[in-house]
């Protein structure tokens, strides 16, 4: 016999399907019904742990936020030197989206009402506050002479930032998340050398 799934498991599934499903079909065309016909359950079943669609995607949107809080956190708490902890914040970030494909899509749903709006506003201030992480680290490199001293850290960080949004594009072009992981690291070690202090210039 098996357990009945509680509220809470059964809120984390639906949230799951909605990512599985917004990454097929894009986040402006889930409908309850689409949930609802994955989940092998009634509308009615979905609207009883959301009342409202919109609270789907704020809880969604509450999650994946969380989650890029929790990997800066994890790195800024890691004692590595700012390069490493770029590599680390980096390749946390492109695990995350390769688990939640719909991500980068979410980021750019169009504001069709206001809750789309608050959503597409949480996200790019949770990637603000990411970027900021980035740009930090850049300029201890700097300072601690890891990379060159004529780097300028919001360009640095609009660089490596540069490097997620492509592979995200690839993605999104081939369907295929693995292909963050498979060239990410490559690629950032690519950029990171470049900001490397040169021998005789520290």
């Amino acid at each position: 016999m098996s357990m009945r799934k509680t509220a809470q498991d059964r809120k984390a599934e639906i949230s799951r399907v909605v990512l599985d499903l917004a990454f097929e079909v894009g986040p402006d065309q889930v409908t309850t019904g689409m949930i609802a016909n994955r989940m092998g359950l009634t509308q009615p079943a979905v609207y009883k742990h959301f009342p409202r669609k919109e609270d789907i995607w704020l809880t969604v949107t509450d999650n994946l936020s969380t989650r890029v809080a929790k990997n800066i956190a994890h790195a800024e708490t890691e004692k590595l030197t700012p390069d490493a902890r770029l590599r680390l914040l980096v390749m946390e970030h492109l695990q995350l989206v390769r688990d939640n494909p719909a991500l980068p899509e979410i980021m750019v749903m169009r504001a069709k009402t206001d809750a789309h709006g608050a959503l597409r506003s949480q996200m790019l201030t949770t990637m603000a506050d990411f970027r900021k992480v980035l740009a930090r680290n850049v300029a201890a490199a700097v300072a601690q002479g890891i990379f060159r001293r004529d780097l300028n850290p919001n360009d640095a960080s609009t660089l490596i930032l540069g490097i997620i949004q492509s592979l995200v594009l690839r993605m999104l072009l081939t369907r295929d998340p693995e292909v963050l992981m498979q060239d990410g690291e490559r690629l950032l070690n690519l950029l990171l050398s470049g900001f490397a202090q040169l021998e005789g210039n520290a």
